[in-house]
């Protein structure tokens, strides 16, 4: 549809309005969050009727979460409606970017779906296998970073190649070129922001705004590194094809505010892994094809946070037998001190906002 509209721009001025990254953003943004509110119930309604019990309860969870029993799952699939749709009115499906980053979303997305499938169908918190889970998602997130190498060597200016190239905040000219080792990295980086968006998925509303958070972030910076201008000025390394990333993240902005309508307490509906692989697994692939990988630990501390719990905690109590958290992931321990799950929640926002500020501060500190 973009190729149509832009064909009559050049007959019409009017529709020059639709070159603009801006402006499609913006109608991204609007796009996604009329598909999940216009079809939320619906799918809701379907799921509910389908999954009879709903998702299952963590036996050992906080006592507070087996009111939600019988609560649907899969709402992640209202998301991706959201952002699909956006993206094929909205984002040129041309650039190398938006296919590989789309490609992760819905693939990261199936696995997600399966995940929460055999979860439902079997009424236990243990669906997919870790290890086959982690194999798929390292291949469809390896052939992502492959793709998009390939697209920034093409698109090299003066020789300059990037596609392979890590770089660091708070320095301009420090870069380290890691070559075809690049392609398992950018994978781990991918897999790691999925998972880790995940974990962090627990309560109500907990992982959706920290989403549409990182997805603002690194939409301002897929503007300026996909802007030489812009990129010149601060002093960053621009990659030419990342602004067009913009639009999919504000597709996400949007899904998640739709979705977030119908999952704040007591929600009607749980995003699954379904939503949370696939938006953890969208990020991840930004961050790479901007070359932000580092400054994404950094706005997306929180994840990193939820995930490093878990990691301590499972590493610690196979040495010990002794727990570091009372449970993880760590807004689980919190639950545990008394806090309720709306102030886990919110001052989980607050930190998660400060995180982003603080990250978006190394664009300007060269």
């Amino acid at each position: 549809m973009l190729i149509w509209l832009v064909e009559l721009s050049d007959r019409f001025q009017f529709f020059n309005l639709f070159r603009y990254i801006t402006f499609r953003s913006g109608a991204a943004v609007f796009t996604s969050a009329l598909i999940v509110f216009l079809f939320g119930p619906r799918i809701i309604a379907a799921l509910r009727l389908r999954q009879g019990k709903g998702q299952p309860i963590r036996a050992d969870g906080p006592q507070t979460h087996f009111k939600k029993a019988g609560t649907p799952t899969m709402g992640g699939l209202m998301i991706l409606a959201g952002i699909v749709g956006a993206s094929l009115l909205w984002a040129d499906l041309s650039n190398a970017y938006v296919v590989a980053t789309l490609l992760v979303t819905l693939g990261f997305g199936a696995i997600g779906f399966y995940d929460d499938y055999l979860k439902v169908t079997k009424q236990s918190d243990k669906g997919f296998s870790g290890r086959r889970r982690l194999f798929f998602e390292f291949i469809i997130a390896g052939v992502a970073v492959a793709f998009m190498m390939y697209a920034a060597n093409l698109a090299s200016i003066d020789g300059a190649t990037l596609g392979s190239a890590l770089t660091f905040p708070f320095f301009k000219d420090f870069v380290i070129d890691l070559g075809w080792f690049f392609i398992p990295f950018g994978a781990f980086v991918i897999v790691a922001a999925g998972n880790s968006v995940n974990l962090t998925d627990g309560l109500d509303g907990l992982a959706t705004v920290p989403v549409m958070i990182a997805a603002g972030s690194f939409a301002l910076i897929a503007y300026v590194v996909g802007n030489s201008v812009f990129a010149s000025y601060l002093q960053i390394n621009y990659v030419p094809g990342t602004g067009e990333l913009v639009v999919l993240l504000s597709a996400v902005i949007g899904a998640c505010m739709g979705f977030l309508w119908f999952n704040a307490p007591p929600a009607a509906i749980f995003m699954g892994d379904t939503g949370s692989l696939a938006l953890g697994g969208l990020i991840g692939s930004v961050a790479v094809a901007t070359k932000h990988e580092i400054v994404m630990a950094i706005i997306c501390g929180l994840f990193v946070l939820e995930a490093l719990s878990v990691i301590i905690q499972v590493a610690v109590y196979k040495r010990t037998k002794r727990r570091v958290f009372l449970m993880a992931p760590i807004h689980h321990h919190f639950e545990k001190l008394g806090w309720t799950e709306s102030q886990v929640v919110i001052r989980f926002w607050i930190i998660s906002f400060g995180l982003a500020l603080l990250g978006l501060a190394t664009l300007k500190l060269r």
